[in-house]
């Protein structure tokens, strides 16, 4: 393992802002982690993992120890005739293992196709797309913690998944590195495809009776026809969470927004678009400077080439309050924010 000092960021985030982090460590293994965990503790700094970069803004330089896990591996731990359950290396490519799954017979992630980042990453934010989030398979998450380089086993319930969120956000936050997901599949079909993006693009394709590659495909698609690529229009993805409010405040404010999408999200409550409520403020396509609001999705803020971590930060907050001046609904932005 080697630690690299003053390293740049830039090319280690999909927004493509730039910061430098003051030292940044690669590492292959759970012994390369406890090492990197005792040449900062020695340094006293604090440390930061860093996947694909693909739901963080940096808004300034990093005084820490930057790490990024290039672990692999995919390894059946049990199978029977219903399931199965993988363990995953935290540093294998999220969108790879859902295809290499739905090749092997082992279904329900295909909702989450195209979702980039890393599988350690994954448990922090509890991805998830068209009705389907991550917590649904999760059985497992393997950690060490920083402070010790002990390991930290958490079952799915110890990870207090929520929308978007998870305990990794909040009471361990930064206090332990993920080196590896258990997730429990199902070896026949599971088929959910309720949602109704994912439904009207399947009955558009005339596919009446879909099939968890019908799912993964029309996801694709979707995904592929409405998100920006980052690698020539530098974005962080959905850069918002889709507000929730309990079902009769949803409904009061559809009947003042006629058009006003809402979604049942557990009980007693419907989730709201976010981009429908941006778009309506004006934003869609707005730009100020180097940093703007993408034409096709309202959700995506592009980096257009010389922005920085504190634009994109202040344009967000100004689409966030004209959305609370409009409709008195908060806005949560998705991506972590370190550094400044």
């Amino acid at each position: 393992m080697r630690i690299l000092c003053a390293e740049s960021l830039r090319d280690r985030n999909t927004l493509a802002l730039p910061a430098t982090a003051e030292a940044l460590a690669v590492v292959h293994g759970e012994e390369d982690l406890r090492e990197a965990f005792a040449w900062a503790a020695a340094r006293q700094l604090p440390v930061l993992p860093l996947g694909s970069g693909s739901n963080v803004v940096l808004s300034g330089n990093l005084k820490a120890l930057v790490v990024c896990l290039a672990t692999t591996g995919r390894e059946i731990l049990r199978q029977g005739d219903e399931s199965i359950v993988l363990g995953v290396a935290a540093g294998e490519a999220w969108h790879p293992l859902v295809e290499w799954c739905l090749e092997q017979g082992y279904f329900g992630l295909e909702n989450l196709a195209l979702i980039p980042g890393t599988v350690g990453a994954a448990p922090i934010q509890n991805i998830g797309a068209y009705g389907v989030e991550l917590q649904s398979f999760v059985e497992r998450v393997h950690a060490l913690r920083i402070d010790t380089g002990e390991p930290l086993v958490l079952s799915g319930q110890d990870c207090e998944f929520a929308y978007r969120d998870s305990v990794f956000k909040h009471r361990l936050r930064d206090a332990l590195i993920i080196t590896r997901v258990d997730l429990r599949l199902s070896r026949q079909p599971d088929v959910r495809a309720d949602y109704p993006t994912l439904a009207r693009a399947l009955d558009q394709s005339g596919i009446g009776a879909p099939t968890p590659r019908d799912v993964f495909d029309a996801v694709v698609d979707i995904r592929s026809s409405r998100l920006p690529d980052p690698a020539r229009e530098p974005n962080a993805g959905s850069f918002f969470k889709n507000p929730r409010l309990p079902i009769a405040a949803a409904q009061e404010l559809a009947g003042r927004f006629p058009g006003l999408p809402l979604y049942p999200h557990g009980s007693g409550e419907a989730k709201l678009p976010a981009g429908w409520l941006i778009e309506h403020c004006g934003w869609k396509g707005y730009r100020d400077g180097a940093v703007g609001v993408h034409p096709q999705h309202a959700l995506v803020i592009v980096n257009y080439g010389g922005g920085d971590g504190k634009a994109v930060l202040a344009l967000a907050e100004r689409i966030a309050d004209s959305v609370s001046e409009r409709f008195a609904v908060a806005l949560e932005i998705e991506p972590r924010v370190y550094g400044g």
